[in-house]
């Protein structure tokens, strides 16, 4: 296999496993949240088990530095999916919240081994000009799968164990395909003074240079949590039907899916920090529109669908601005804290969200998501500018 086609080949495979890894996750959460309402869960306890996987993803992600630099990439993306597999496996074999919970927890771990590792080797194996476009394949496919899982929860007609089988499988054979990577290391990549200092210095260090990234990267996780959670309570609070729910929040999957490749390359050709605050800005002003006229079923299709092609690849974005902003040997600490900011986005997203509908569900979910946009936008641009005075007092 000439070298040219061992990087497609492990290009192509890194976005396969990312994909299988969406469709199990968007299996997951419908199939379990569906089977424990019907054995008269709380609405309340049920949304605080899906944290367990956030919480899995967030506990474990901290420690995967040194192990990947001496174990390199193959070893992570090989037991990532072998452990989603088998807890995965194990979920039918008794519906108990607690059971579950530890199980979600441990496909979070799993979750956090496979996509630090397929993010920070596409990050570093790819180009400055083809960096942008890149990640965004790596978004398109998570997103793709997380599209695709929860059509397999119609196969629960068919018995308890199917739906979970039909997920284990394909992670077990990506997961084998695997093995044939020739396997690297991040530190191969070279290292700098950075990494002889305490950790405690160079999560500064990172957060210094990429926090607007990161700030970028929490408003997604913020975001795609509350449009999940909380959006269906304020839809159906608002006299909206499950019907009407089904299809305007895909409208946000399917205008993120759109233009997730298309921005991905349009942003290597102009420049993230140019175009990520020009996007959330837009998009800021599109929810302010939405919560004043939250009461029209067609408004909030067109301004979800809009806003989806316009941010719904703003965690990709943020991984390409943050691989801009980081050196080489600091990529790896960057995507750990990446992970963090999201897991901690996702987890805040449904609490804010709550709070905003209240009793007397109005537009202030809508307000709510363009405060975080517009805080994206001022973010960036005082980033910038600390950044450019930064370096004019180095020169």
């Amino acid at each position: 296999m000439t070298s040219r086609r061992s990087l497609i080949f492990r290009f192509t495979l890194l976005l396969g496993s990312v994909f299988i890894c969406g469709v199990a996750e968007g299996m997951l959460l419908p199939l379990l949240s569906s089977l424990l309402e019907k054995r008269g869960v709380s609405v309340l306890v049920n949304g605080l088990g899906t944290t367990a996987l956030y919480l899995g993803m967030i506990i474990a992600t901290p420690f995967m530095e040194k192990p990947m630099e001496k174990f390199g990439y193959k070893p992570f993306l090989f037991y990532g999916l072998v452990l989603i597999a088998l807890s995965i496996l194990l979920f039918p074999i008794q519906i108990n919240l607690w059971f579950w919970f530890i199980l979600r927890f441990t496909v979070g771990i799993g979750d956090s081994l496979l996509h630090f590792a397929a993010q920070t080797w596409i990050a570093i194996g790819s180009p400055a000009n083809r960096r942008g476009r890149n990640i965004a394949c790596y978004g398109l496919s998570f997103g793709l799968g997380i599209a695709v899982g929860p059509l397999l929860v119609r196969l629960l007609a068919y018995g308890r164990w199917v739906p979970f089988i039909a997920a284990t499988v394909p992670c077990l054979l990506v997961a084998l395909l695997m093995l044939l990577l020739k396997n690297e290391r991040p530190s191969a990549v070279g290292k700098d003074a950075s990494q002889s200092v305490g950790w405690i210095a160079r999560y500064k260090k990172v957060i210094f240079l990429a926090w607007s990234g990161l700030v970028a990267t929490f408003s997604f996780g913020f975001l795609d949590a509350s449009m999940n959670n909380s959006f269906p309570i304020f839809a159906l609070r608002s006299g909206y039907s499950v019907d009407d729910i089904s299809i305007l929040l895909p409208a946000f999957v399917a205008g993120g899916l759109l233009t997730q490749l298309p921005i991905g390359m349009l942003s290597d050709r102009i420049g993230r920090k140019i175009l990520l605050p020009l996007l959330t800005f837009s998009s800021a002003c599109l929810f302010i529109l939405t919560g004043l006229f939250y009461d029209s079923f067609s408004w909030i299709l067109g301004t979800f669908l809009l806003s989806g092609m316009l941010i719904g690849s703003l965690y990709s974005m943020s991984m390409s601005y943050v691989s801009d902003l980081l050196e080489r040997p600091l990529l790896p600490l960057g995507n750990i804290l990446l992970s963090i900011f999201y897991s901690i986005g996702c987890i805040f997203g449904p609490l804010s969200g709550s709070l905003l509908i209240g009793k007397n569900p109005d537009g202030r979910l809508f307000f709510g998501f363009s405060v975080m946009l517009l805080l994206i936008t001022t973010s960036t641009a005082l980033h910038q500018l600390i950044l450019a005075k930064c370096r004019e007092a180095t020169h």
